[in-house]
């Protein structure tokens, strides 16, 4: 009897479906066996007492065993009541369940230790509160202690990007029967609807107090995807590249998430820099609509005339704009224009093209008012103004390819001859009030009246006259008065 005793108070370790069928649904018969067992010892074991001991369980897993559950159950009671003075806007729970499983027994074993299983059970056990998850895509995002504070999360979101009372208009407008919106004013914006990129469910879950955001928290999470942004400090050494790789990023992401920093900017140690790329949960998207009055600019026609030379232009018609009455449907992200198109327009007065007659028509002799490099290649070494105490009329071109000289535009050659600090000199009429002049050739192609046409050679680069060293001298003249031929040369 006293060997099947110690048996039982020597187990240590069993399944709590085991012992819950074969000790609780079966209490009766072990207490039957237990009484046999005891009629047929000894009459000095007729004397003794039954003791009970508790088999405790964590959710079907075997802790320890007890004399006294008492204990257990006051500290597991004191636990949540510690938790709940925290917080007690929260409805707490255990998030295991704890079992006690008794049996008499004539002695308890001597090796319980009430402490060493108090104390594993409080490593076990959990406190748990009762919140409300915000899901999105099917996922728990976010905790807040109720549906009151999630629904008050969704709207604060809003409210970054309208006012209460643009919000409330919108909503009295969704809920309105007819939905029949008065005409907007000029320049007027009227809200049509304020919702987020996706929907946002609210569900009734468990989980540990600590998990549980505060209302500014959980906005900032739903609208940055992180409450803590990481900085990194410069140390010496560092560059922009540098950094940006370290943290998986680009430099113009780094850019991005720093303003005020550039390319050029001198880091400098102990800089803090922000290297997260923040991934909202989720966006505001505002619909609107925007009237307005507003002018439709002329379209620019030009018209070729065949009869009409080369180089000539005349207006044959004023452009005028035009006035419309526009409605605008806008789509905003996060405070972003998205999408702005036209959904409805009047118009009040029409635009007017503004049209040009470009003249095509070439005449050998005159020229097209546009000037080609009039040497192959080169560099100018020597510009129009003051030099050397008096005015320099032309630029210089030194350094070509090869020095054939070419006609800048069509023309008539006036002059071609040797002309004192000149040297040998070519003058071009091109008819349409230009002039050009080429000095210092070493030989001339052309003769005075001969018709001369764009690109054309009339001479070799040479160092003739006056000159310094081997280059032309080119000088551009309309209607007489001298011109830089830099600003006519395409």
């Amino acid at each position: 009897m006293q060997d099947s005793t110690n048996k039982f108070t020597k187990i240590k370790k069993h399944t709590y479906n085991k012992f819950k069928t074969a000790i609780k649904n079966t209490a009766l018969t072990v207490f039957a066996i237990g009484a046999i067992s005891f009629a047929a010892g000894s009459s000095a074991q007729a004397t003794e007492k039954l003791t009970t001991v508790y088999y405790v369980y964590v959710d079907k897993q075997y802790i320890g065993t007890v004399t006294d559950k008492t204990a257990i159950e006051g500290l597991i009671e004191t636990k949540l009541k510690e938790a709940q003075s925290l917080n007690e806007e929260l409805k707490l729970s255990l998030n295991s369940e704890v079992t006690y499983v008794p049996e008499q027994v004539f002695h308890a074993n001597s090796e319980t230790n009430h402490t060493e299983v108090a104390e594993e059970v409080m490593k076990e056990i959990k406190v748990q509160a009762e919140a409300s998850a915000l899901i999105i895509d099917g996922n728990p995002v976010a905790y807040v202690q109720n549906e009151e504070q999630a629904n008050e999360i969704i709207k604060n979101l809003k409210l970054k990007y309208v006012s209460e009372d643009e919000l409330k208009a919108v909503e009295a407008m969704k809920a309105s029967a007819t939905n029949t919106l008065p005409p907007l004013k000029e320049n007027e914006t009227r809200i049509l609807d304020v919702k987020l990129s996706k929907e946002v469910s609210v569900k009734t879950e468990k989980i540990e107090p600590a998990n549980i955001l505060s209302v500014e928290d959980a906005v900032k999470l739903l609208e940055k995807g992180s409450l803590e942004e990481v900085k990194y400090t410069v140390k010496e050494g560092d560059v922009l590249g540098g950094i940006a790789q370290a943290h998986n990023l680009t430099s113009k992401q780094l850019l991005d998430l720093n303003p005020g920093l550039s390319e050029d900017s001198l880091l400098q140690i102990g800089q803090e820099l922000n290297v997260t790329i923040l991934k909202p949960y989720i966006h505001v998207m505002i619909e609107k609509e925007y009237f307005t009055n507003e002018v439709i600019p002329f379209e620019k026609e030009v018209v070729e005339d065949a009869k009409m030379p080369k180089g000539e232009t005349k207006v044959k018609q004023e452009g005028k704009d035009g006035k419309r009455a526009a409605t605008y449907h806008i789509s905003v992200q996060n405070g972003q224009v998205l999408k702005k198109e036209i959904v409805k327009e009047e118009i009040i007065e029409q635009p007017a093209k503004h049209i040009v007659v470009k003249g095509t028509k070439v005449i050998p002799s005159r020229g097209e008012g546009s000037f080609v490099w009039p040497a192959v290649g080169g560099y100018v070494s020597s510009h129009v103004g003051n030099r050397w105490g008096r005015l320099h009329k032309g630029i210089d071109i030194a350094r070509p390819s090869n020095r054939t000289i070419k006609a800048a535009d069509n023309g008539v050659v006036v002059s071609a001859g040797y002309q004192g600090s000149f040297g040998n000199k070519i003058e071009i009429d091109h008819q349409n009030g230009y002039r050009t002049i080429y000095a210092h050739l070493s030989s001339i192609n052309v003769k005075p009246g001969q018709v001369v046409s764009k690109g054309s050679k009339i001479g070799v680069m040479g160092s003739t006259g006056n000159s310094t060293g081997v280059h032309l001298h080119f000088e551009l003249y309309k209607n007489g008065a001298l011109q830089n031929p830099l600003n006519y040369i395409r």
